[in-house]
């Protein structure tokens, strides 16, 4: 018996529902988007954008997602929150409520009725919600192809059996799905959208009062199991660097959602504290930084517009190391070393991350001139590896997304992939 959703997701929802009734009465296209946690939900912020850009405004959207698809004037079912867990132990205290929300999305879905259905990362969300969509009559793609060269390979076949479209951040992804017969478009990574001014760092600190000695920047993650897992190892590290470098700062570009935990955890610091709490100055806070201690993900990417050297840190539960180590099949986890295939940038992981070995890599960084260079320059030649021809990576998604909609209009194969 399906789960009802929540009284309070029911006004977004009425919303949403009339928004695309309006919209399929103008033959414009009516999209549902699922982001399931903060890097999808900045990877959806941008697609609207590039989407309305391409469709005009009166396209229809509705779906769930986060802060930065809020400010395209974007209304989420529930809060995206509630979605965001790491790791294969620490999902199955929330497993129930994850699985409710499934099943609102796929209700909403099947209310709705589509012309698409755009699953944004979160693999996992995403096809507890492609389960409970069989028999409606719409296109599903997901974008973030799922990291099948690293792990779980078998991921390939099962989601060409289950998706009409994949659209990849990386050039190397798109064979692994291709030879299980599915339609996928390389169309790039958004973060290379971001633009920096020149100066933004050097403002932020001016801004915030920063002078002085290095200053340190923390990324801890996006979720609250990573921050309380990994700040109080960033804390013993800083307070090492401290040790060698008195005058240090550090700034810390919080999460929106996460700015509480953040908050306190950095009071407990033992050098002045900035935390960036607004959105819009996130990557300026990057920037104001000389080296950064930051969680594995996406963020990567970030630091490395910003021009800034950085060192990669993860800890998960020990159980879910365990497992992981069994099944993954490349040696690093950071996209720039997958790409360059040697550690370009350090690694420091599981056991390797303590605050000891953290600070030793961060004023390796901050003292050797030599080291940081090297580090940007091979960053830099990743990084044009991600970049498509042609147009912006939200723009070309886009396209992808319309072009779907498009031939599912004219009743020709969603699966024909755009020229």
């Amino acid at each position: 018996m399906p789960i009802p959703p929540d009284c309070s997701s029911s006004a977004s929802t009425a919303r949403g529902e009339e928004l695309l009734a309006r919209d399929r009465a103008d033959a414009s296209p009516s999209i549902f988007l699922v982001a399931g946690e903060p890097s999808g939900d900045e990877i959806g912020g941008r697609l609207i954008a590039a989407l309305r850009e391409a469709a005009g405004d009166r396209i229809g959207l509705a779906g769930v997602g986060g802060e930065a698809m809020a400010t395209q004037g974007f209304e989420s079912l529930f809060p995206i929150e509630e979605l965001s867990v790491m790791g294969l132990v620490e999902v199955l205290p929330r497993a129930i409520g994850i699985m409710r929300r499934m099943s609102e999305t796929a209700a909403a879905i099947r209310r709705l009725s589509p012309d698409a259905v755009v699953t944004i990362d979160a693999p996992e969300f995403a096809n507890g919600v492609w389960r409970r969509l069989d028999g409606v009559d719409t296109a599903l793609v997901h974008y973030v192809a799922p990291t099948v060269w690293a792990w779980r390979a078998g991921r390939a076949r099962k989601l060409a059996r289950r998706i009409d479209r994949l659209l990849a951040l990386f050039p190397f992804e798109p064979p692994y799905f291709e030879a299980e017969g599915l339609d996928c478009t390389f169309v790039g990574h958004p973060a290379l959208e971001t633009a920096i001014e020149r100066d933004a760092g050097a403002a932020f600190r001016a801004h915030h009062g920063i002078s002085g000695g290095p200053v340190i920047g923390l990324l801890p993650g996006s979720r609250r199991a990573e921050i309380s897992r990994l700040m109080p190892v960033f804390a013993d590290a800083v307070g090492r660097i401290a040790a060698a470098e008195p005058a240090a700062r550090v700034v810390i570009p919080a999460v929106p959602a996460q700015v509480g935990p953040i908050r306190k955890a950095a009071a407990d610091l033992p050098v002045p504290a900035t935390v960036a709490a607004r959105r819009e100055e996130r990557h300026a806070a990057m920037a104001a930084c000389d080296v950064a201690i930051a969680a594995s993900g996406t963020v990567a990417l970030d630091l490395a517009l910003a021009g800034v050297p950085m060192v990669i840190a993860y800890r998960v539960n020990p159980v879910t190391a365990a497992i992981m180590r069994r099944m993954l099949r490349v040696p690093y986890v950071t996209i720039v070393n997958v790409l360059l295939d040697r550690p370009a940038i350090p690694e420091l992981l599981q056991e390797n991350c303590t605050g000891a070995r953290l600070a030793e890599a961060a004023l390796g960084l901050l003292r050797d001139g030599c080291a940081r260079e090297e580090q940007r320059t091979a960053v830099a030649g990743a990084l044009a590896r991600l970049r498509p021809a042609g147009m912006n990576p939200s723009a070309r998604a886009a396209e992808a997304i319309l072009d779907v909609v498009r031939r599912r209009a004219t009743g020709r194969s969603p699966h024909e992939t755009i020229a």
